[in-house]
């Protein structure tokens, strides 16, 4: 099965999180981060996540908690973590259901951010841990300055935007400026 890589705009969405342990503290940071108006359903919830000061629903879940939800994270049990993905398919809404790749229909990568660039690896829920040794091995990779090409890459695609500049050129001079960029700086 061949998935199809997307990055979310959750800012300002409402995102349910199902659990209230470690494995759901862990997924709170980055939906967070994103700006998710997060709602966490679970019959107990872990002090990191009330601290949090995100809407907290000291019960079980159930289906209509999913009303106008654009994303859930299912890191419950894995039998709630099933009930969770039927009702979210019922809905058409995306699930993570963490370390259950059969009733998830979103899966969450290896993730490296580096100012204003993102880089995600999925191993299609198949291996989770390999992505996590391969994002921690593009991290390395990956140049500290990453932030300043996309804002360089920003400068210069606005001006091929206004000059017209065709889509199928734009590689080869965003290589030269990136060139430029770096010969600025006295490197080679």
């Amino acid at each position: 099965m061949n998935l199809y890589p997307a990055f979310l705009k959750l800012s300002g969405r409402p995102v349910l999180l199902v659990g209230g342990g470690r494995v759901a503290a862990a997924k709170l940071g980055g939906l967070l981060e994103a700006g998710a108006i997060v709602t966490v359903v679970a019959p107990r919830i872990a002090g990191d996540i009330e601290k949090a000061g995100v809407r907290s629903l000291l019960r079980s879940f159930e289906a209509h908690d999913l009303d106008g939800c654009w994303f859930v994270v299912a890191a419950a049990t894995p039998e709630v973590n099933r009930r969770v993905a039927e009702a979210a398919s019922a809905r058409c809404i995306f699930v993570n259901a963490v370390d259950d790749a059969e009733a998830a229909s979103a899966y969450l990568g290896g993730v490296v951010r580096k100012g204003d660039a993102t880089v995600a690896i999925s191993t299609g829920g198949r291996a989770p841990a390999l992505a996590g040794l391969l994002r921690e091995a593009l991290e390395w990779l990956l140049p500290e300055d990453l932030g300043e090409w996309v804002t360089s890459a920003e400068r210069v695609r606005t001006r091929w935007r206004a000059d017209g500049v065709p889509m199928e050129a734009r590689r080869p001079l965003l290589l030269r400026a990136l060139d430029e960029l770096y010969c600025a700086r006295g490197r080679t």
